[in-house]
């Protein structure tokens, strides 16, 4: 049987967390080097707060705090954006 909610996981764990976290290292990078531009820097917290709210969803989901359909509404804006991602990855090739 098809769970929401353990797909969102998965995507989560498998795909955002490991991806941001990477951007987000990526940063810190360009912040040590003292090349952070304002732009940088604003992804910074941008990025540390998705992190966050990635981390709270995946509690949602052990605590069975999040029903189906609020998890099928977060599985879509997580499957756009990682469509956007993808678009604008080809668009640099």
């Amino acid at each position: 049987m098809y769970n929401i909610k353990e797909e969102l996981k998965k995507v989560i764990t498998e795909t955002m967390i490991p991806e941001s976290e990477a951007f987000l290292e990526e940063l810190h990078e360009l912040l040590e080097n003292k090349t952070a531009t304002e732009d940088d820097m604003e992804a910074i917290k941008d990025m540390e707060s998705f992190l966050v709210e990635l981390q709270n969803i995946l509690l949602a989901i052990e605590n069975d705090t999040i029903d189906d359909e609020e998890g099928q509404e977060i599985f879509k804006k997580i499957q756009a954006m990682l469509d956007e991602h993808e678009e604008h990855k080809d668009g640099e090739d």
